[in-house]
C-alpha cells in the first residue's frame, strides 16, 4: 500500500481517483462531481481527500482512507468541510485538472496514470472549472459505473 497527494470519491460503481499537483483544484472537483451526484439522487461518497493509500488487489487499484481524516475534504479559499465518506472504493478512472488557458487543445489519445508499484488507470484531463464534470466524466467513459440521472430518449426525425 502506498500513500499519494489526491483525493478520492465514489459515484454510484465509478471510483474516481483525482490527481495532480497542489492547488491544481483537485478537491473542488471532486466536491462538485459528488454534489453533481447527489442532486440527481445517485449514491456518491468520498472516500480521502489530501492523502489517499492505494493498494493493487484483484479487483485493480483500491483506495482507502486514512481514518484519521475520514469523512473531511478541504474547500480552499472556505476550510475543511465534513461530508458522507466511505472506507474504500475500487478505483476505475484518474482524473487530472487542468487549466484551459494553458493546457493543449487536445490530449493524447489514451492516456494512462502510473501509480508506481500498483498499476495503471485510464486518465482524464478536465477543466478544473468544469461546470457540469460529472456530465464530461460520463461521456468519455460510460462503462465505468457512472448513473445516469435521466432516461434516453428516441425521436424520429
Amino acid at each position: 500500500m502506498i500513500n499519494i497527494h489526491a483525493t478520492a470519491i465514489l459515484v454510484g460503481r465509478a471510483g474516481l481517483l483525482f490527481v495532480g499537483p497542489s492547488g491544481s483544484g483537485k478537491s473542488m472537483l471532486a466536491f462538485n462531481c459528488l454534489a453533481a451526484a447527489q442532486r440527481g439522487g445517485a449514491p456518491a461518497a468520498l472516500v480521502a481527500d489530501d492523502q489517499v493509500f492505494l493498494a493493487a488487489e484483484e479487483a485493480g487499484i483500491t483506495a482507502y482512507r486514512p481514518e484519521t481524516i475520514a469523512g473531511l475534504i478541504e474547500i480552499r479559499g472556505s476550510g475543511i468541510a465534513e461530508i458522507t465518506s466511505i472506507p474504500a472504493a475500487a478505483m476505475q478512472l484518474a482524473i487530472l485538472p487542468v487549466d484551459l488557458a494553458v493546457t493543449e487543445r487536445l490530449p493524447p489519445a489514451n492516456e494512462n496514470y502510473d501509480i508506481a508499484g500498483i498499476g495503471t488507470l485510464p486518465l482524464l484531463r478536465l477543466d478544473r472549472l468544469s461546470r457540469e464534470p460529472l456530465a464530461v466524466i460520463a461521456a468519455f467513459h460510460p462503462d465505468i459505473g457512472i448513473p445516469t440521472t435521466r432516461q434516453a430518449r428516441t425521436t424520429d426525425f
